[in-house]
């Protein structure tokens, strides 16, 4: 009976609040899926998030850039994949107007499944204290129209946060929100 006890332990549902935080959590604790080190994955119960806030789900007007030339986007190593500024962003939050431009990789929309995927990462006031230095990073998909439904709670750390082996895009500073951004992923202490 021990071992059945034992083995029922090991599936205990991983901590999340919502769909975002439980997925990231199985992800992050899945060997194959995974950016943690073994070592952290040992340990791994859940990521720590930040408490869902509504006031950061924001619908922002969208404004393509069509023109733009695709450009070397800085990482964390040698590697420069080539992005492209697809568009504009600008919204309001807790009554301040701000502007985040959101990318697209050249190299992923070539992969089935991507060919509409955008890429949103931003630095903020949080950063360095509740939530990861280098900034975080927001999925996003190219809408229809001319707006786009922002969930920074949905807000996830590079992998470089957990694994000194990724290379990850340095978030540019224009994309730099002076605010704090108290949604998403909060900062990974390591073992």
């Amino acid at each position: 009976m021990e071992g059945l006890l034992g083995c029922s332990q090991e599936k205990r549902p991983l901590n999340g609040d919502t769909e975002f935080q439980k997925e990231i959590n199985a992800e992050y604790k899945d060997a194959t899926t995974s950016p943690l080190t073994k070592k952290d994955r040992k340990h791994f119960e859940g990521l720590d998030f930040f408490k869902f806030d509504s006031s950061y789900v924001l619908k922002a007007s969208f404004k393509r850039t069509p023109n733009e030339k695709p450009f070397k986007m800085k990482t964390t190593t040698e590697r420069l994949p080539v992005y492209v500024k697809y568009g504009e962003l600008s919204f309001s939050l807790k009554g301040k107007q701000f502007n985040l431009n959101i990318y697209q990789n050249q190299g992923l929309i070539k992969k089935e499944g991507f060919e509409d995927y955008l890429f949103l990462p931003f630095l903020d006031e949080t950063n360095g204290l509740e939530s990861y230095g280098g900034g975080r990073y927001i999925d996003a998909r190219i809408p229809e129209g001319n707006t786009i439904i922002i969930d920074f709670n949905k807000a996830y750390n590079p992998y470089c946060a957990y694994n000194d082996k990724y290379s990850c895009p340095l978030v540019p500073r224009e994309n730099y929100l002076k605010t704090r951004i108290e949604a998403g992923v909060k900062a990974f202490a390591k073992h």
